[in-house]
């Protein structure tokens, strides 16, 4: 005696463990093929190590990187990006001198095309660090050799300025190295914050 093969119109019936695993493969892949595009146009995260953002992100924070047309975006001053460095390193630091800027420092205020421009996200740093000199005095031409940022390029420095690797050590960032904007910390869950 033998079953016979359940018929749909003139077709045979697939058996449900086969019909059941092809839905679970569907659906696996189409969660992959998202997550790969949410995470390689769109957003991604990244674990900060360090404290040269600091108090603005701490060693150990978590935080979601947008990167949602910035290869298309000019970058604005005071943006926090997500650059690479080099091949193995990718560092966090806050934009201050877009291409064409002439920029220095003097009594610790930050000049910019020879106006004095406001750094209102530094104050806690200031009032932590406790001394009268936050940014030590510096030209850009003594840096860099250049008198300005040149195109294609920003100017970076870390908000924990007197702890921080930056462009006075390794020159202008190239605009193609940016991965994106820095948005939101969410771990640990109670430093939960947009951050700017």
């Amino acid at each position: 005696m033998f079953k016979r093969k359940k018929h749909i119109n003139g077709m045979y019936e697939k058996p449900f463990w086969l019909r059941f695993s092809w839905s679970i493969l569907q659906a696996v892949l189409i969660v992959a093929v998202f997550s790969f595009i949410v995470r390689e146009f769109m957003f991604t995260n990244y674990i900060v190590y360090g404290q040269s953002m600091m108090p603005t992100i701490r060693d150990g924070e978590r935080i979601i990187v947008n990167k949602i047309g910035y290869d298309f975006m000019e970058p604005e001053r005071f943006d926090l990006i997500i650059f690479h460095a080099d091949e193995e390193s990718d560092y966090i630091k806050r934009i201050i001198g877009l291409p064409g800027d002439d920029l220095y420092y003097e009594s610790d205020t930050l000049y910019v095309n020879g106006e004095p421009v406001e750094e209102e996200f530094l104050e806690e740093s200031r009032t932590e660090n406790g001394s009268e000199h936050f940014t030590d005095d510096f030209q850009l031409e003594d840096l860099t050799d250049e008198q300005t940022v040149p195109d294609g390029h920003v100017f970076v420095l870390g908000d924990n300025r007197q702890n921080s690797i930056d462009s006075r050590q390794i020159g202008y960032v190239p605009m193609e190295e940016i991965v994106g904007r820095a948005n939101l910390a969410f771990w640990p869950p109670e430093s939960i914050r947009f951050i700017r």
